[in-house]
């Protein structure tokens, strides 16, 4: 079978690489749409691993079903999660779901950007789920970046009648508008130093977008009185982070969405934190129920995903996937397609 090998964002090849055998317990997944997350272009965290085929949003059909597995039959439409839980440690207990050591190392065979990936049984049982009838595959890859922003809404609390601040206005800012909006938030900013996103976030939802050059959180106060209750930092650079620190309101939540590299650290005002009882809250990844929910919230149309996909391709030209997506310009979603319909 062919794969999108990637070496660095520049260079992604397309090699030949033989396709997985499928133990008793296991699926074997024709993968039909496969998402480019910003992850994937983070070379600080790729470069290290590569080469490797990558690629963790995907939704296809299944191809081949071990003998053990009785929930799924061949020809079903799914979406599979990459990491999943075990759900029985001390922190799946607590629901800590993220610093579990078994989502930490499960995933599929190979990845999402080749035309076959083998899914191991362990999430075959805990991170397979069928696509709701009518669901494009498209649709069904966001299962898991929409599944990770809702982890982190729901980590900071209610969001009915909240304002929310999203710094950065990429995909999972923009995604952390549309559930907000879904959810009842009040008023939503959205912020950017990218004219193209900047009026993405207007057009998706955003009460009031704001490029991120200028005083944000001087600006929010005059807009409505007071700071945001909820901050999302969806950039890892130093300046957001002061951004969003600046701007949370008194008994607020800040969202740290975007990691920064490792060992890289961050001055943290931890007198006015304390002061303001500011809650700082990480997320990662997304469980099982969180996964769920961003199905029903697709399925139900309370979101909508397809206006996101600015750039579909074949796995041949993944490489142009990449490149768009490392540039964060005028690009949003890039699906790449192994498969033709």
């Amino acid at each position: 079978m062919k794969v999108a090998k990637y070496y660095k964002n520049n260079d992604v090849r397309i090699e030949e690489q033989e396709r997985p055998q499928v133990g008793d317990k296991e699926l074997l997944v024709k993968v039909m749409a496969s998402g480019i997350c910003g992850s994937d272009v983070m070379e600080w965290y790729r470069v290290k691993k590569a080469p490797l085929v990558l690629g963790h949003e995907i939704a296809g059909i299944v191809e081949e079903v071990g003998k053990e597995v009785s929930d799924f039959n061949r020809g079903d439409r799914v979406t599979v999660a990459h990491h999943v839980p075990c759900m029985t440690c001390r922190y799946c207990l607590y629901g800590e779901f993220s610093v579990c050591e078994t989502l930490r190392t499960t995933n599929f065979d190979p990845g999402g950007f080749s035309e076959f990936v083998r899914i191991p049984a362990i999430n075959v049982e805990r991170g397979t789920f069928k696509l709701p009838e009518g669901m494009s595959f498209e649709v069904g890859s966001f299962s898991e970046p929409l599944g990770c922003v809702i982890r982190g809404l729901k980590k900071a609390g209610p969001l009915e009648g909240k304002s929310l601040l999203v710094i950065g206005s990429g995909l999972s800012g923009i995604l952390h508008i549309k559930i907000a909006r879904a959810l009842g938030a009040g008023f939503i900013v959205a912020t950017d130093i990218n004219k193209y996103r900047l009026d993405f976030a207007k057009k998706v939802g955003a009460d009031l977008v704001i490029d991120a050059r200028e005083d944000v959180p001087n600006l929010i106060e005059k807009t409505f009185g007071r700071k945001a209750d909820i901050v999302s930092i969806c950039v890892g650079l130093d300046s957001a982070i002061e951004q969003g620190l600046s701007s949370v309101d008194r008994g607020g939540s800040v969202i740290f969405f975007a990691p920064k590299e490792p060992g890289e650290t961050y001055p943290m005002p931890l007198f006015e934190l304390w002061r303001d009882n500011i809650r700082v809250i990480n997320t990662y990844a997304a469980p099982p129920a969180d996964t769920l929910m961003a199905l029903d919230l697709l399925s139900s149309g309370r979101v909508t995903v397809d206006d996101l996909i600015t750039h579909r391709f074949p796995l041949a030209l993944a490489l142009k996937g990449f490149e768009l997506t490392a540039r964060a310009g005028d690009s949003m979603k890039v699906i790449i397609e192994p498969h033709p319909k």
